[in-house]
């Protein structure tokens, strides 16, 4: 049985990003499928942009990843 004082993965897993500056958002699993697969960077956008955009979508594929959803 697990200490209930002691921190667990996930908790560990939160206060790293926490630090990190970063929040849970929870959406259905459908719609992470489509934002990771989705770029809307028009022909001009900067490489900031697109470097967001891609973190957006990467995020968007490793939580599908990390619940078992899928495999790519």
């Amino acid at each position: 049985m697990a200490n209930p004082n002691e921190p667990t993965n996930d908790d560990a897993e939160r206060e790293r990003e926490r630090e990190r500056g970063r929040v849970a958002l929870w959406l259905d699993p459908s719609d992470l499928d489509w934002l990771s697969r989705r770029c809307d960077c028009a022909e001009d956008a900067s490489e900031e942009q697109r470097e967001r955009c891609a973190r957006v979508r990467f995020r968007a594929r490793a939580a599908l990843r990390k619940v078992g959803l899928t495999d790519a």
